[in-house]
């Protein structure tokens, strides 16, 4: 992998990070990835934004912009737009919510399947989060103290979602109900609202 697309994907998946912290990931020199940043920026690929330091100079840190996000899976923006707006043309509200409903109900069924033989809430985040990864999500499982966090850093649905919120009602609907009987699970970041990731808050009952 480049070292471009490197840089791209530890930006996507940790957010805004220092010159300093990206060459200590990459094991490169501070110089060298100053380069690359440079030659992102003047693509139109990374932004960054100079935060006050407690001594010295302020902190340069580096992040995406949107025009990244073709570097990532997505299902074809334009035309899931179009099937949607069809299919509420053709069969109304209804039919769209029984599309989402059906779909649900698809994922519902291979989630819990291969969950079937997972046991403790880790260890089913982790491969929840390999299923999701499977379809695009780039997502990853982290622990705080008695709170796991299942972090989604790209959607691969971000149309569909912006479009109509009961995608993503769905998929926390469908979260919340693998899990009921061993955690209570919450959304705290959101994609559409303008968060870099989607992030589901996990706690014991």
């Amino acid at each position: 992998m480049k070292t471009h697309n490197k840089i791209i994907e530890l930006l996507k998946t940790q957010g805004s990070l220092t010159a300093k912290t990206l060459a200590s990931e990459l094991s490169l020199t501070t110089m060298g990835i100053r380069q690359h940043m440079l030659a992102l920026e003047e693509s139109g690929e990374v932004t960054f934004k100079d935060e006050k330091a407690l001594r010295g100079r302020p902190t340069r840190y580096w992040s995406l912009t949107e025009k990244t996000n073709s570097h990532f899976a997505d299902r074809h923006d334009e035309l899931t737009v179009q099937l949607i707006d069809s299919v509420i043309a053709v069969f109304g509200d209804d039919g769209l919510d029984k599309l989402i409903s059906n779909r649900e109900a698809v994922s519902m069924r291979t989630y819990r399947l291969a969950l079937a033989d997972k046991y403790g809430v880790e260890e089913k985040l982790v491969t929840l989060a390999k299923l999701r990864s499977d379809e695009g999500y780039m997502a990853t499982v982290t622990k705080e103290e008695d709170v796991f966090w299942l972090l989604e850093n790209h959607c691969p649905i971000c149309a569909a979602a912006t479009k109509c919120v009961n995608f993503c009602r769905s998929e926390l609907h469908l979260f919340q109900s693998l899990l009921e009987d061993v955690a209570l699970v919450t959304r705290t970041e959101h994609i559409v609202e303008g968060a870099r990731r989607c992030a589901y808050k996990v706690m014991l009952i």
